[in-house]
């Protein structure tokens, strides 16, 4: 094999299907003292996807960057012995492709020739790994006999993230003490910032309680009077409104399954903020653009035009917000969205701009990839709190899973920060049918 010897010896050669990269364009350095392969079909793929205006375009071109500015600094050959990495890994083009296999594996499929060309590699002698966010390809290449993993790199375990509600035991005289100084000294393990707890004593004492990792103490939460109409109908809607109305938590993720309030609490709390108290200067919402499998601009009439049926749901919510405003319900919504400080926008062109001192709710935030989260919470400028809402658990998006999405993602990486705070919300309120559809469905 040719550049064999600049390869370490027991090292394995990992070999990287299209998806990976659009998942992660950062992905070829994410496997450190072994070797990274590009098959030439993944390349070819690539260029044909960079001159999408989408998120897959511009990570389609970030990948074919990187390799044009490796293969400048003259290091190697990207199509014979490889290029080294600061990672001590070894990044390689793979031409060849196994020719002398099944006629019915035909490589006239872009999947099946990225196969074959893992295939041909294990045939010189190689320790081969194919990786692909695609379950369906990454059962052919083990029918094939490869082994096959996938992109791991940027997931977090749903099912152990935190869900920011603990019950605790403490004792009558503490539940006391915070009742009477509106707060309670205590040093608490294992408990993450602004995660809230449930304090129980012996017999009817209890409270709700945020706590405060940096100070060590339970704090009450805020107590808001009607918010646009509505109120927290559960524990779970209380300590989420909390989060929603403090200035000083930047960042808000509220998971949970349909109906549980999620998207209504955001906006109605986005409202009091920049309506009623002015801290923001507008409210942005914005919703990834995934079931229909392309971009809007596709779509005929105006961006406002093409956005309008995507944004519906929150057009719904909003009305059910001025109905329960007390006003008259169609005036309030006019007067709402002729206020210009509503914004409904596509994520696809959230990028590149700079919102300062606004109130941005990312609405079903579990169709985007951990790459697109950090480039949209990116955009948040001075002043600004981003809410993110979702169902990791409802994906559309056919290479994400509950583990690997960005929602998820955001949750294990910012657990630990007191600029962040998380709430799952898991009782149904839009309607009792909707509640036992969410139950035995």
């Amino acid at each position: 094999m040719v550049g064999a010897k600049k390869v370490r010896s027991g090292c394995k050669a990992f070999v990287l299907d299209t998806n990976v990269l659009l998942y992660d364009p950062e992905a070829i350095v994410k496997f450190p003292r072994h070797e990274v392969i590009i098959p030439v079909s993944v390349l070819e793929e690539l260029d044909k996807l960079k001159r999408l205006p989408s998120e897959v375009g511009k990570n389609s071109r970030a990948v074919i960057r990187f390799l044009d500015k490796l293969r400048e600094q003259g290091k190697g050959s990207l199509h014979q012995e490889g290029i080294p990495l600061d990672n001590d890994s070894i990044l390689r083009l793979q031409i060849q492709i196994k020719t002398d296999y099944d006629p019915n594996f035909t490589s006239t499929v872009q999947d099946n020739r990225i196969i074959l060309a893992a295939l041909w590699l294990q045939d010189q002698g190689r320790k081969v790994v194919f990786v692909s966010k695609d379950f369906a390809a990454r059962l052919k290449a083990e029918a094939v006999g490869l082994d096959s993993q996938d992109y791991e790199n940027l997931k977090f375990s749903y099912d152990s993230i935190y869900r920011g509600l603990r019950d605790m035991e403490i004792s009558k005289h503490d539940i006391d003490v915070f009742y009477k100084d509106g707060m309670l000294s205590q040093a608490v393990t294992g408990i993450h910032p602004n995660e809230y707890c449930s304090l129980k004593a012996p017999g009817p004492s209890s409270a709700l309680a945020k706590y405060n990792l940096e100070k060590r103490v339970f704090e009450p939460l805020l107590k808001p009077k009607n918010i646009w109409g509505i109120e927290a109908r559960n524990v779970e809607q209380r300590c989420a409104i909390d989060l929603l109305l403090r200035d000083d938590i930047k960042l808000v993720s509220l998971i949970g399954p349909a109906g549980t309030g999620k998207t209504l609490l955001a906006l109605a709390c986005g409202l009091r903020k920049v309506f009623d108290d002015g801290v923001y200067t507008r409210i942005l919402v914005s919703r990834p653009i995934v079931p229909l499998g392309r971009d809007i601009g596709y779509l005929p009439g105006t961006k406002e035009e093409k956005l309008f049926h995507w944004m519906q749901p929150i057009y719904d919510n909003l009305e059910f917000l001025c109905e329960s405003s007390g006003h008259e319900p169609n005036e309030t919504l006019r007067w709402v969205l002729d206020s210009k400080k509503v914004e409904m926008e596509a994520v696809t062109y959230i990028r590149g701009r700079s919102l300062p001192k606004q109130y941005f709710i990312i609405d079903e935030a579990q169709n985007l990839t951990p790459h697109e989260m950090k480039t949209i919470i990116s955009r948040a400028g001075e002043g600004t709190k981003v809410v993110l809402t979702g169902d990791p658990t409802q994906i559309d998006n056919p290479y994400l899973d509950k583990d690997s999405n960005g929602l998820t993602y955001v949750v294990g990486r910012f657990a630990e920060y007191p600029i962040y705070g998380h709430m799952f919300l898991d009782k149904t309120e839009r309607s009792a049918l909707a509640a036992l559809a969410a139950e035995v469905m």
